[in-house]
């Protein structure tokens, strides 16, 4: 297999381990790709979710400090 990174990507990740590091990515991709699947199977059995509960719910759970995911 081969990839091909910028000298500055390169850089940054040498300085973590590559293999270990781009493992770690690849398994935190594979887990949002897979959410993202989970939350379009809801969105079409039952719509939507309706963005102002969202941020109501986000909110309580955050103190109101979190930042918003765009979305």
């Amino acid at each position: 297999m081969s990839v091909y990174l910028t000298a500055g990507t390169l850089q940054a990740i040498r300085e973590r381990g590559v293999s270990a590091y781009l493992e770690k990515a690849a398994q935190r991709q594979t887990a949002r790709d897979n959410l993202e699947e989970l939350i379009a199977d809801f969105d079409k059995a039952n719509g939507a979710a309706d963005q102002a509960a969202v941020a109501a719910q986000r909110a309580k759970l955050t103190d109101g400090t979190a930042p918003r995911c765009p979305g």
